[in-house]
């Protein structure tokens, strides 16, 4: 009988002890003594967050059914919790066997955004790991990160032993088996990191070192030891439909982020718009067979009960087979009176089709992500949308009786003019009246309602904007009054609702995203003051991370306003994500010139992707096929 680690009196305190107790509906529990290793895979935030995500969703299924593994699930204590576990002296514990984190022989943790990093901290102070991968023997765990923000892991490569760089699906397997060998020769720990370090796709920063220039900028980043590689490639899974896929998702006791079914048709995105790193990270494009879909769709349904199912891609709209898979969807799932969810879709005839068919969409919103104002920054981002197809979407969506518009934007990006600013007012009230245009009296229901919502860029590794100059957090604030301003002088002003998004916290993310080994330093710091969950706003503590930073003699600017040359190392260059350097600087001067790179149906611009040999890069695109 499995005993829970905490007591029925905590559980009555806490904010929703479910969170805690495990057991949930396709949670994978095994004997201890029929496996080898015991791998626990961790998200460090709130459980509802963790476990709305997809890739621990697919390395949990894929290493339980490794006949020698037990992969278990840990996540981030809430605060009230945190502080129970610290007073009584609770160490961390898994949520299928109880049991303490700092007895396992793998503690796998996601990295998905940069405001998480004291939150891992957190997991291993309370699991009794150090803190520091150098001050670690056998007795603990190897603590090895993967997810987006190890593209960039020098700010928390001192809590690290291993960073797994790219798609978990290819090196875990040859990972535990060295492991098991290494234990089973009687290697000592930093032997073992040192074989780890020549496997694909594995980088431990213990074995690098970075030298630096007056300026302290990057001199140099080189290996400390002979055979290991001075470039990290990405791990790749060329082949997306026989690769594994979890067809019975845990189902969470409580209400979760993403509360469904999630069925990833591709991974990857041909638009290459110059902000966004996940569109050049997961290059090339690999899409999904449509019928291992269908397939996928009808288990996971089956074997979890969930009345919703989600299409997941960074641009669902470019999946080549997406006409047969909803039309496949909508006659099963109408059946089951299963909702379809069709994000990062584009607004056009077909899409709104779909949407009419699949859901109550009348009491919904539609959403755009126009990014910027005006089109000459459009073309500046790469954003393949113009102002014609906007508005055309909208006045189809109105046409067929929506009356509810969201629109996304950013302020603070490269060259970026009040003009540009005052344009998201400006489109957003064009939009406002084409609903009047487009609609009679009699038929709506009534006023149209425009939110827009505007973030604040954050230039991230391995984009075309990884040189630009980020905002200072009073220049975020003077371009969000602008725009607030702006929406009041339109004519239709009450039907413009205007959000925007925290400033302090964009700085501190810009810090994060571009910084190198000198933050581990402040990091801890703030975390031994109480800095977790900064991703929560009623959590973030600027104020000590401000004063942090000059405690320990960094100059924040160093990575925020700081434009970089062209010739600059930057801490992230040991990494080959399958994008060159030469391409990304072609794009940030085609982003600086205002001219638009075609998307990569369209034609190849020697982005690098192909060397992976998969994928789109391995397809005719339309060009050529017109051309033949």
């Amino acid at each position: 009988m499995r005993k829970l680690a905490l007591s029925d009196d905590i559980l009555l305190k806490i904010e929703k002890p479910a969170r805690y107790i495990g057991n949930e509906i396709n949670s994978v529990v095994k004997a201890k003594d029929s496996v080898d290793i015991r791998f626990a895979m961790c998200f460090p935030d709130v459980y509802e967050i963790g476990m709305s995500h997809l890739g621990i969703q697919i390395l949990y299924d894929m290493l339980n059914r490794f006949e020698d593994t037990w992969c278990e699930r840990v996540y981030s204590p809430w605060p009230d919790l945190d502080s129970v576990m610290r007073e009584k002296g609770i160490p961390l514990f898994a949520l299928e066997s109880q049991e303490p984190i700092k007895d396992f022989d793998f503690l796998g943790i996601t990295i998905q955004y940069e405001m998480c990093y004291t939150n891992i901290l957190q997991v291993l102070d309370l699991s009794g790991i150090p803190l520091l991968a150098a001050e670690r023997t056998w007795e603990h765990p190897i603590v090895i990160g993967g997810g987006p923000c190890t593209y960039n892991p020098e700010p928390i490569a001192d809590f690290f032993d291993i960073f797994y760089i790219g798609e978990g699906e290819t090196q875990y397997r040859p990972l535990l088996d060295l492991y098991k060998k290494c234990r089973a020769e009687g290697c000592t720990r930093y032997e073992f990191l040192i074989r780890a370090a020549s496997l694909p796709g594995m980088y431990v920063p213990q074995l690098y070192e970075a030298s630096y220039n007056n300026d302290m900028t990057i001199k140099a980043f080189t290996p400390l030891v002979d055979g290991i590689p001075t470039t990290i490639t990405k791990e790749l899974v060329a082949d997306m439909s026989n690769t594994t896929y979890p067809e019975k998702p845990v189902v969470p006791f409580i209400k979760c982020t993403q509360d469904r079914v999630v069925l990833e048709i591709q991974r990857g995105c041909i638009r290459g718009c110059r902000f966004c790193q996940a569109g050049q990270l997961y290059r090339p494009v690999r899409e999904r067979d449509v019928d291992m879909l269908k397939e996928y769709a009808v288990k996971m349904l089956d074997n979890t009960g969930y009345e919703e199912i989600s299409l997941s891609s960074l641009s669902s709209s470019d999946y080549s087979r997406l006409e047969e898979l909803v039309n496949f969807l909508i006659e099963s799932c109408n059946e089951k009176k299963v909702n379809i969810s069709l994000p990062s879709l584009r607004i056009d005839a077909f899409s709104l089709d779909v949407m009419e068919k699949v859901q109550d969409v009348k009491k919904s919103s539609l959403t755009f992500a126009p990014e910027a104002g005006s089109q000459r920054l459009r073309n500046v981002i790469n954003k393949g949308l113009t102002e014609e197809v906007i508005l055309e979407g909208a006045t189809l969506a109105f046409k067929g009786g929506w009356n509810r518009v969201k629109l996304y934007f950013m302020l603070g990006l490269p060259t970026e003019t009040e003009e540009d600013i005052r344009g998201i007012a400006e489109l957003s009230n064009k939009i406002a009246m084409a609903y009047y245009d487009t609609v009679p009296k009699e038929k709506r229901l009534g006023k149209v309602q425009i939110v827009a919502s505007t973030s604040f860029f954050i230039p991230k590794p391995f984009t075309p904007f990884q040189w630009a100059a980020q905002c200072t957090k009073e220049q975020f604030l003077e371009k969000a009054y602008i725009t607030k301003r702006a929406v009041l002088e339109q004519l239709n002003q009450k039907s413009i609702k205007y959000n925007w998004h925290e400033a302090d916290a964009s700085v501190m993310e810009g810090i994060l995203a571009r910084g190198d080994r000198r933050l581990c330093v402040p990091i801890l710091k703030a975390y031994k003051k109480g800095c977790i969950f900064d991703a929560w706003g009623e959590y973030y503590k600027h104020d000590v991370w401000l004063e942090t930073f000059e405690e320990c003699g960094i100059d924040i600017s160093f990575y925020t306003t700081r434009e970089r040359s062209l010739d600059e190392i930057f801490p992230w260059d040991f990494i080959d994500c399958g994008v060159t350097k030469e391409f990304l600087k072609r794009e940030w001067q085609n982003a600086l010139n205002e001219r638009v790179t075609k998307n990569c149906k369209q034609q190849c611009n020697g982005c690098g992707a192909s060397e992976f040999q998969c994928g789109i890069c391995v397809l005719p695109r339309a060009a050529e096929t017109e051309s033949a």
